[in-house]
């Protein structure tokens, strides 16, 4: 079968999901990972042909979009701060916002004399935040927090992956008994979490996709208490973060007042709520 023909078929299942250009995202992202062909290959020789054998996990894909699977899943790894990670629907997918926020504690951090220094990484899911300070910050002890053992083990594989060391910690941040051990004797100069934060009420702005595919209990808290882990990270963070240790958390958009307040409640100074690039309020940062 010639490519070309694959990617107008593509065009056909697939228009009306999905807009012509990430359609052609899709196709392209398949047959590099499948083939080693990039968009330029195909450009140049428009009626190259592929195997069967090929063809069939090209199909199988190209069914998966129709059900609104994330080629992400389909790929089974994403690319987030310039490193290749593993994902499966046991981890959220990463998103450019996060890079934003790994930035913003990087930046922060190359103003610390202190070396070497202690990250936790509370919700760690497929472990993208841990492994981007490690592999940047290769002087910085990481921990990795998770309730989930099967996002721990996609955080360990990427860990591997990524060439880098963490410590994995299982525990759950509102009841830290079970992990109580794993911190009795550390102190943090960060700590970090992109907790779950999507309030049950916008359940119906979501994407399908999303919705229908991403581990809910990494994406949800109830209405009437949408802060619930930030209230229990920063308890934590009282007693763990060591004086003039930082806090950062990436937030719900609509919640950054609320944010504001919590940090404020228990005393943490320099709070500095910060937009991302879509100009939404959705990382936060204080200092104990």
């Amino acid at each position: 079968m010639k490519l070309k023909d694959t990617k107008e078929l593509f065009q056909k299942e697939l228009n009306g999901l999905y807009d012509n250009e990430e359609i052609d995202n899709f196709f392209y992202l398949l047959i590099e990972s499948y083939l080693g062909l990039k968009r330029l290959d195909l450009s140049l020789n428009p009626e190259v042909l592929y195997s069967k054998e090929v063809q069939k996990p090209i199909i199988e894909a190209l069914t998966a979009l129709k059900e609104q699977k994330p080629i992400q899943y389909i790929l089974g790894e994403t690319d987030f701060f310039g490193l290749t990670f593993k994902v499966n629907p046991n981890v959220l997918i990463p998103r450019p916002e996060t890079e934003e926020l790994v930035a913003w504690i990087i930046h922060q951090t190359s103003k610390n004399k202190r070396q070497p220094i202690n990250i936790l990484d509370i919700g760690t899911g497929s472990g993208c935040i841990a492994v981007s300070l490690a592999k940047k910050l290769p002087n910085a002890n990481i921990f990795a927090l998770d309730v989930s053992k099967k996002a721990l083990q996609t955080a360990k594989l990427n860990a591997k992956l990524n060439d880098v060391t963490i410590e994995l910690i299982e525990g759950d941040i509102l009841n830290l008994e079970t992990s109580d051990k794993a911190f009795r004797n550390l102190k943090f100069d960060i700590v970090v979490s992109n907790p779950p934060y999507v309030r049950e009420l916008e359940k119906e702005h979501m994407k399908s996709n999303v919705l229908h595919n991403e581990p809910h209990l990494a994406l949800f808290v109830n209405n009437e208490d949408p802060l619930q882990f930030y209230k229990a990270i920063v308890q934590f963070s009282v007693d763990k973060l060591l004086s003039k240790g930082s806090l950062f958390f990436e937030i719900n958009e609509y919640l950054g007042n609320q944010m504001i307040q919590l940090l404020d409640e228990y005393h943490f100074r320099d709070i500095q709520l910060k937009q991302d690039i879509f100009k939404k309020g959705r990382m936060i940062k204080a200092t104990k």
